[in-house]
């Protein structure tokens, strides 16, 4: 079942590039990992496409996930439709997939074959890391967080690759994916962004394919 966002609109994006996703490195939510400057040249893409979208960019509710990348990229999305950053807020559920003992670690040193940790079809993995977080883990708090709403505004959401799928995956109202437990929506590479209004999905701007892991 999709969810009603009373006819406001949610602009949600990934975070851009990182040093992290430049490298191979797992992120989760402890490291501060900057955006490379590819990075910023897709926050700022985002934010001259938004534009056309956004009339009044003082009533758009800008929101994101507390982690630097996520920050860093929504003052540069902002940049570029004359929004002020220093009204947004940040929500600990909106965090990336946590990544428990992987995080900061390589992939090819922990899966030389990626495909023993990544499901080549969706693009997800397929073992929770030791002390981390499963998809349903995720669903569960971003419904909670959904559920908060008042959907009285548009809003700006950014957040994570694994996350954004998931809460995408909610306000669509897609069944759980077999084998994950989870409503995930398809990936998007980062520079994306999407608009979803009322159960409908539209792309705002699709990304150029860099940093494709989360």
């Amino acid at each position: 079942m999709t969810i009603s966002t009373n006819g406001k609109r949610l602009f949600i994006a990934r975070h851009g590039e990182t040093v992290y996703n430049l490298a191979g490195r797992m992120q989760g939510m402890t490291a501060h990992t900057p955006l490379t400057w590819q990075g910023c040249e897709q926050a700022a893409k985002m934010g001259e496409a938004l534009r056309s979208y956004v009339t009044s960019p003082d009533r758009l509710r800008l929101v994101a996930s507390p982690s630097g990348r996520t920050l860093q990229t929504l003052a540069l999305v902002a940049a570029g439709i004359h929004a002020d950053w220093h009204g947004h807020s940040t929500d600990n559920r909106l965090r990336e997939i946590d990544v428990g003992e992987w995080e900061g670690c390589y992939y090819a040193d922990l899966f030389p074959n990626i495909y023993d940790l990544v499901d080549s079809e969706h693009k997800l993995f397929k073992i929770v890391a030791p002390g981390g977080e499963d998809y349903p883990s995720v669903a569960a708090r971003l419904r909670e967080w959904v559920a908060e709403q008042d959907f009285a505004r548009d809003m700006l959401i950014i957040s994570h690759g694994m996350t954004a799928r998931v809460l995408r995956g909610l306000l669509l109202g897609l069944p759980d994916l077999p084998g994950f437990g989870a409503p995930v929506a398809h990936s998007l590479s980062q520079g994306s962004m999407v608009m979803i209004c009322d159960g409908l999905e539209q792309i705002i701007i699709s990304g150029d394919g860099s940093g494709e892991k989360a």
